[in-house]
């Protein structure tokens, strides 16, 4: 008896050891449904339709800028930024500066996919910047009528940036923000 388990002890030992691979918890996507903001507490001049699963919040680092929200997603901990700044004869200056924003992703990005925007109809016209690669933000927009409205959107995880485990919630809610810039409009010419 002694010298079978000694037997199975060396022969068990001797295989190659081979380490499973890492996974990573299986997240469960609702399907996509969408809201607009309440108009009746509304006074910006645009809209869109945002995610059920998401919830809108003043900007509470720049209470002074009006129209300036997150929209938040306390299941993912994500939070789209959004900036709104009204054009003043600086549409080119606006642009620029939010392509260096973008730009300052472009050491951590292995690849940087621009997606250009022109809704000629609601007169929404942008580009979408989606990062590949460790970066913070994993997708920047903006938007603008060119004449007089500028909205500027950014994504970012409150995560370390681990795109293989977020890989299915990063391409969600990118499909959440190309939702939201298909239904912007413009409430107001000025």
């Amino acid at each position: 008896m002694v010298l079978a388990c000694i037997s199975l002890i060396i022969v068990g030992c001797q295989g190659d050891f081979v380490p499973k691979p890492k996974a990573y918890v299986r997240i469960d996507l609702p399907e996509p449904s969408y809201i607009a903001p309440d108009t009746n507490s509304w006074d910006c001049p645009y809209t869109f339709e945002a995610s059920r699963y998401s919830y809108l919040t003043v900007d509470k680092r720049h209470r002074s800028k009006p129209c300036w929200y997150n929209i938040y997603y306390p299941k993912f901990d994500a939070t789209i930024h959004l900036t709104y700044s009204k054009i003043d004869g600086d549409l080119v200056t606006q642009i620029e500066d939010n392509r260096k924003l973008a730009m300052k992703h472009v050491t951590k990005a292995t690849a940087i996919n621009e997606s250009r925007i022109e809704n000629n109809t609601s007169r929404v016209f942008g580009l979408i910047y989606e990062f590949k690669g460790e970066t913070a933000s994993d997708m920047q927009f903006f938007v603008t009528d060119s004449t007089s409205h500028f909205l500027r959107g950014s994504l970012y995880f409150n995560v370390k940036p681990n795109k293989d485990s977020l890989a299915p919630v990063i391409d969600y809610v990118k499909g959440d923000i190309k939702h939201l810039v298909e239904s912007l409009r413009w409430t107001s010419d000025a």
